[in-house]
């Protein structure tokens, strides 16, 4: 008779239990094609558990077909191919991806966590959640109406940005976008990428299988000459607020670019406009957009950076004859946000809170930056370093006088507790040249860390290099 030791279920329902002992079984050949199990109730007084109990086991191995009823006879085991162990031992899942915890990170941006609006939102999705009027019908394609209307007209009151909401289209994450751009212009076009710039974009065109091309920046931006060197079609730049140099584009490459776009059919520039909201002097640079006549410019945007890096809704805005390509192949797609959500945020948009907690946001933000760059200004190195792009978005570069490669510096400051990043890390194909820029993120580091992690950075410089070398 076959002896289980049930005991050891645990949470797991009785029945289930029973029915996972008697297929591992089956699988190891403990039990052969051919063999007869034990009636039900023999069994279940065996076991001392109901007939029930057996009943629904075999039941779902029937139906699973590892073994077959036969009338008047009983329950029998099927032919199966066998799964036997080698006794190894398999290795055991982790999670991954977990943050280190550092005593200073400069590497990420964070949010301020205790300026969330926590009550606000929260008020604002009970809200949402009472006004039950088209909260659970299905959404557009392209996200709930009131919030890509919320969205248009946030834009033309403080981006100058006039568009109708219908070439809004709502995503849960710019990656998302990304991918349905590349369905949308198509895989046989050759892509272009800002070097240095933001690795995630052309690792998804990697993952993708796309052809793309790495474009050097000089000093106005993604160089025009280069470009037209390279056979591309789609070319993808940050020109508000550039990561990670912060430069500003400057009108004229921008027509130059637009130029490059309008010479050839099916060329496109994708505008990431991340954090535009934050310009901590003078008004808003206009985007790209605002300038392109020839329907050339899909612009993005998202809210991860704006309020929190897990509201994960983004948009993008496609040109006219963009979007009725978007409706005829790819308007069977749902909407990839929540419902409860866009409520929320279009209540959020509408009713003022966004734009007040942009401009409180800004205020700390710009506290926060001054109070590092004087926290770097007062430190024992302020002599070896200096300042660069500052004025715009939520970071800034800080070139350091040191003999210590920018992969050394990051081991050795992680061995101090503190996460560094350098400008070559954003490169294709560094240079000497480009060594030794630091790229300050400051939005979400503790202030009053600051003396503490300066005096680690600094005795890091301090040492020699055959001394630290010695010491990873």
């Amino acid at each position: 008779m076959l002896t289980y030791s049930l005991e050891k279920r645990g949470s797991t329902p009785l029945y289930h239990y029973l029915y996972e002992c008697i297929k591992s079984d089956i699988l190891s050949g403990t039990l052969v094609a051919g063999e007869k199990l034990p009636s039900k109730r023999s069994f279940a007084q065996h076991l001392r558990v109901s007939v029930m109990t057996v009943e629904n086991a075999y039941a779902q191995l029937v139906a699973e077909g590892y073994i077959r009823p036969v009338e008047k006879s009983g329950y029998y085991v099927n032919p199966i191919e066998t799964m036997p162990t080698s006794g190894a031992q398999l290795p055991e899942l982790t999670e991954t991806g977990r943050a280190q915890a550092f005593f200073l990170d400069f590497k990420t941006n964070h949010i301020c966590k205790e300026n969330f609006p926590h009550a606000t939102l929260s008020r604002l999705m009970r809200e949402a959640l009472s006004e039950k009027t088209g909260l659970l019908d299905p959404l557009q394609y392209n996200g709930l109406a009131e919030l890509r209307h919320a969205i248009a007209s946030y834009l033309l009151a403080f981006r100058g940005i006039r568009v109708s909401p219908e070439q809004i289209v709502i995503g849960a994450g710019t990656e998302l976008l990304y991918t349905l751009i590349i369905q949308l212009l198509g895989r046989d076009k050759i892509y272009a990428v800002e070097d240095p710039g933001f690795h995630k974009i052309a690792r998804i065109y990697e993952l993708n299988g796309l052809r793309f091309r790495y474009i050097d920046v000089d000093r106005a931006g993604l160089s025009v000459d280069l470009l037209r060197k390279e056979e591309t079609d789609v070319i993808h730049i940050s020109p508000t607020h550039h990561y990670p140099t912060g430069i500003v584009m400057p009108i004229r490459r921008r027509q130059e670019l637009l130029k490059w776009a309008s010479e050839k059919s099916g060329r496109y520039i994708i505008e990431d406009d991340y954090d535009s909201e934050f310009r901590f002097s003078g008004h808003p640079i206009p985007p790209m957009l605002n300038i392109d006549t020839e329907g050339k410019v899909i612009y993005m945007n998202t809210f991860s950076k704006t309020i929190a890096p897990a509201v994960r809704i983004s948009y993008m805005i496609l040109p006219r004859e963009l979007l009725a390509r978007y409706r005829e192949t790819m308007g069977f797609y749902s909407c990839t946000v929540s419902g409860f959500d866009q409520y929320m945020l279009a209540k959020f948009i509408d009713g003022g809170y966004f734009e007040r907690h942009i401009n409180r946001m800004k205020n700390l933000y710009r506290i926060k930056r001054d109070t590092v760059i004087d926290a770097i200004d007062k430190s024992p190195f302020a002599d070896r370093v200096k300042i660069m792009e500052e004025h715009a978005g939520l970071h800034f570069l800080m070139r350091i006088q040191t003999k210590l490669d920018d992969a050394l510096l990051v081991r050795l400051a992680e061995k101090e507790g503190l996460r560094l990043s350098f400008l070559s890390e954003y490169m294709h194909a560094p240079t000497p040249e480009d060594a030794h820029v630091m790229v300050v993120n400051y939005s979400g580091i503790d202030t009053a860390r600051l003396p503490e992690a300066m005096r680690r950075l600094a005795s890091i410089l301090d040492g020699s290099d055959d001394t630290k070398s010695e010491n990873l």
